[in-house]
């Protein structure tokens, strides 16, 4: 039975809509105000914060005196959400989207590109649409920045001829911050740090709002605000258009999670991050709050892999591209991988606080930057490796340049495979022989060797073959209990859910004894009302307090495992259960609280969204399989 809801003034986490352009990134609160916003980029300050503090900053277009409406939905195929309202007088849709047009760098190349330039491309400009659809209801607008995290106020000025245009600056301007520009066919009050509107709209009427960063033009009328939808409708449509779904029940939430993953890429560098947030809490009023906006090697390269699933793997060109662009120097030296970067590939991102926020429902503190980029984390060679053979495979070819650096990560794994590291999940505690770890480097000198076979470096391949052999036999010595199950670390009985990755990257193969009995032992020891933690906070010293909820990407993990071994069923129970816990725009934070069916952390969450499409078509194809008289892995190699 599901408890009720914590009381919070602030909206649960999964009732947040999630848009992007691909270069910014915003939340909407159910009662449609803008409550996270960053710009230029996702990884700025932000200009709305009501996430964070509710004083830091909203913009919000609805019905007066009126917070829930009668329905949202994601416009099918694409980041266009849709907002019906029900007054007791008439009724309202409201549509926001960040704008997507015609690659417009037509004169000029780009500042801020690094990647190949596609047809399409983000015009910097949030827009919200209203149609009242009937009777009668009385709009309002109001939109007040917080620059820079809350800490600097907004100055509006007027810079049109009369109401319909107003701009924002940070008071004090520091360099760097942006300057807003508010567009509407509404009549824009100017009140201290907020700018408002309001009027009485009747059937058949039409306005828009549009905030706009950049010095492309925002629209001036309505028509071309409706033109703008539409077209930026359009340009998610030609995306999702590639792809291969399935015909399935199913297919709405594959389709909303790779729309999700692509809205995390970040197109200028084809970076991905992790998610589009920082500090929502992994406990609730908790200290586990940390900084998400970051490109991940280990995220990114999964996340490939769930785009990869669905035929969707341009955005693997891109993101290689960007690891190629980390791994050099300016004059050409090679620079070790590190665990995650910066979306322009930053490799600072030295970690702060900012006391002056309340946190998300009193989680503090709120941090900026992440004090784990330059931890020792050993399976990002694996993750990486195995992505790009996932990727390349099909074409029977090793790009010349990519080689270098595939080679590169191949050694540093052979350097590095016998020390101790922070694991996975990046623990705060002493550093350990996590088997995890081991596995993927493991990895790492597998695909290595396949990635060598297709380059025609036979030498390399027959070297790295008894490397990996090396490093398998150690696993199999000292990373299994007498029970026959891989444990997190070396010399410890303590369960972990990463050991799912054990038949999902083809350690072992899925009928051996000791992959059958660590999948089960997960199932059935690790695992709070049939979701799976990462591991027991009681047994693993990860250096922080408090509890957190069951990681959602560990049960989709445990979903594909399961349908690995043979449970099937079992499988798919739990697939249809995770399911039912998405939100209601089918979007997923990092962690599920069982006891109440909340979601924590940071949201939409990459890695949840991947494990998820990975999951799901686990279980349709081993159904597909299953009637036509055969069972193939989803991911048989």
């Amino acid at each position: 039975m599901v408890t009720p809801r914590h009381h919070s003034n602030f909206p649960p986490i999964d009732d947040y809509a999630f848009l992007s352009d691909c270069e910014t990134t915003c939340l909407i609160a159910r009662n449609g105000a803008v409550e996270w916003m960053c710009v230029p980029r996702p990884d700025s300050p932000s200009v709305f914060g009501a996430v964070l503090d509710r004083s830091a900053g909203h913009f919000r277009v609805g019905p007066y005196g009126q917070q829930v409406p009668a329905a949202r939905r994601y416009l099918p195929g694409g980041l266009i959400m849709e907002t019906t309202w029900q007054t007791e007088t008439g009724w309202l849709i409201i549509r926001d989207a960040l704008v997507l047009g015609p690659w417009h760098n037509t004169e000029e190349r780009s500042k801020t590109h690094r990647r190949t330039p596609m047809d399409w491309d983000a015009e910097h400009i949030l827009l919200r649409t209203v149609k009242c659809v009937s009777g009668v209801v009385e709009l309002e607008m109001n939109c007040e920045p917080a620059f820079d995290y809350h800490r600097e106020a907004a100055t509006w000025e007027y810079s049109g001829k009369v109401y319909e245009e107003a701009t924002a600056t940070a008071k004090g301007a520091k360099n760097g911050h942006p300057t807003l520009k508010l567009t509407t066919d509404l009549r824009l009050g100017l009140e201290g740090r907020e700018a408002r509107a309001r009027c009485r709209m009747v059937e058949g009427d039409n306005k828009f709002v549009a905030l706009s960063w950049s010095e492309l033009p925002a629209p001036k009328t309505f028509a071309e605000a409706e033109q703008k939808m539409w077209q930026t409708a359009e340009c998610w449509r030609q995306w999702i258009t590639i792809g291969r779904f399935p015909d399935h029940p199913w297919r709405g939430y594959l389709q909303r999670s790779a729309l999700t993953l692509k809205g995390l890429t970040y197109a200028p560098t084809g970076a991905l991050m992790a998610a589009s947030t920082t500090s929502l809490p992994e406990t609730p009023q908790g200290e586990r709050n940390w900084d998400y906006r970051f490109a991940w090697v280990r995220d990114s390269t999964f996340a490939l892999w769930g785009l990869y699933t669905l035929g969707l793997d341009r955005e693997a060109i891109d993101f290689f591209a960007f690891m190629f662009d980390v791994s050099q120097g300016d004059d050409g030296e090679e620079i070790p991988l590190q665990v995650m970067y910066g979306l322009g590939g930053e490799t600072k991102l030295e970690e702060f606080e900012l006391n002056h926020l309340s946190g998300y429902d009193g989680a503090k503190p709120v941090r900026i930057g992440n004090g784990a980029y330059d931890q020792d984390q050993h399976d990002i060679w694996g993750t990486m490796l195995d992505s790009v053979y996932l990727h390349i495979r099909s074409r029977e070819q090793v790009p010349e340049n990519l080689w270098p650096l595939l080679k590169r990560q191949v050694e540093e794994a052979i350097k590095h495979w016998k020390k101790p590291d922070r694991g996975i999940w990046e623990v705060r505690g002493e550093p350990k022989h996590f088997t995890s770890s081991k596995i993927m480097c493991w990895v790492a000198l597998d695909r290595g060797v396949k990635l060598a076979v297709l380059h025609n470096e036979h030498k390399y391949a027959e070297d790295w073959t008894k490397i990996a052999d090396e490093i398998k036999a150690d696993i199999l010595e000292h990373g299994v209990d007498k029970r026959g199950v891989f444990t997190q670390a070396y010399g410890m009985e303590a369960l972990d859910a990463s050991l799912l990755l054990a038949v999902l990257l083809r350690f072992l193969p899925a009928n051996d004894k000791r992959i059958v009995a660590t999948v089960l032992a997960i199932a059935d020891e690790l695992s709070e009302d049939g979701l799976v933690l990462r591991y027991r906070t009681e047994e693993t010293d990860d250096g922080l307090t408090g509890e957190e909820g069951t990681f959602t990407i560990c049960s989709f993990w445990l979903v594909s495992a399961l349908v690995e071994i043979g449970e099937l069923d079992r499988a798919k129970h739990l697939c249809e259960r995770l399911l039912g816990f998405a939100s209601p725009l089918k979007l997923y934070a990092e962690e599920i609280d069982t006891r109440t069916g909340r979601h924590l952390g940071n949201f939409p969450q990459a890695f949840t969204h991947l494990a998820q499409i990975n999951a799901v078509m686990h279980v349709i194809r081993a159904e597909e399989d299953l009637r036509s008289g055969r069972f193939r892995p989803a991911h048989h190699s």
